[in-house]
């Protein structure tokens, strides 16, 4: 059956949702029947799809989430700070019988170590995910796959449907928590139109002992390959090119939570106003590093005109 494309949003960003509990300057790593201290913490909404999306509606385009949260605070907060930043959250489902996911974070610099209960996005697939859904965007993000089991072996099912309507694509899958790295990009990928990893994400998702290789043995997907690099900028490759972009320096960095997720949002954002590409991997870039000037991963993100005087008096970024 033919689905009608009348799409009301920019993007719609299918994955997780949950809490983030972030400990700043933390002493020293946990020890086995010790306490250690913190001397500050932030709760803020969690998860790379919610801070995605979160940041991209910042920037100003329509941004639509599917997902799910159980009955509880941490659900209610999630949807409540996602429509602060101006996220539709019709599509997100309400689940009474699972608690929503918590991370517990523990930032040490640029650095941090996760704990993470998954919750109830254990349970959303791709089955919970209708074309009429879909048929309300213009494009397609995904995030955090090893972290939905009910989207393996069925994610290249969902890209399929939206390509089939007419979206365009983005995937992040994110790290592997297990570190198993199961993940057929040789099916999933040709139905991407952007793929954007992170270099130590890519290398263990490949084998591969070299960014270099580890590109070239996805690049016959045919998507477009940015891959995040932290204070190293990011690489950019497409068909058979592989461009380098320095990384705008924050000096004064909070935390680095969210600053992939940013730059997955500043990337998209340029890429949805067809500007050249080697322009997004440039935004990418300088979102990531506004990200990084607050707690959390949307802290600094307001509004695109707010985001725009930081990118010119901070990092003298001209559009």
């Amino acid at each position: 059956m033919k689905i009608n494309h009348n799409p009301k949003f920019d993007v719609i960003v299918v994955g997780e949702l949950n809490i983030d509990l972030i400990l700043n300057q933390v002493h020293s790593f946990p020890e086995i029947g010790k306490e250690k201290f913190s001397d500050a913490m932030t709760l803020a909404l969690g998860s790379s799809s919610a801070i995605f999306a979160s940041n991209l509606s910042s920037l100003g385009l329509k941004v639509a989430f599917i997902g799910k949260i159980g009955d509880d605070i941490f659900g209610r907060f999630c949807k409540e700070q996602l429509e602060v930043k101006g996220v539709d959250t019709s599509m997100i489902m309400i689940d009474n019988n699972m608690q929503t996911g918590a991370t517990i974070v523990l930032n040490f610099g640029e650095d941090r170590a996760n704990i993470t209960h998954q919750g109830v996005m254990k349970l959303m697939s791709v089955d919970d995910i209708t074309g009429k859904m879909l048929s309300q965007g213009k494009h397609l993000h995904f995030s955090s796959y090893f972290f939905q089991p009910g989207f393996r072996n069925g994610l290249n099912v969902l890209f399929q449907k939206a390509k089939e309507i007419g979206l365009t694509t983005s995937l992040d899958i994110q790290w592997d928590p297990m570190e198993r790295w199961d993940f057929d990009f040789g099916q999933v990928l040709p139905l991407v139109d952007v793929f954007m990893p992170n270099e130590n994400e890519l290398l263990h998702l490949t084998g591969q002992s070299s960014i270099e290789e580890a590109i070239k043995m996805i690049a016959s997907s045919g998507c477009i390959i940015v891959v995040k690099r932290g204070t190293k900028g990011s690489l950019l490759s497409f068909r058979k090119d592989i461009v380098p972009c320095a990384a705008f320096v924050n000096n004064d960095v909070v935390d680095a939570i969210g600053a992939g997720d940013s730059f997955n949002a500043g990337f998209i954002f340029s890429y949805l106003k067809n500007r050249p590409l080697t322009e997004c991997q440039t935004f990418a870039n300088l979102m990531g590093a506004i990200s990084t000037m607050e707690p959390g991963g949307t802290t600094a993100f307001v509004n695109y005109g707010q985001i725009m005087k930081i990118a010119r008096e901070r990092f003298g970024y001209a559009e």
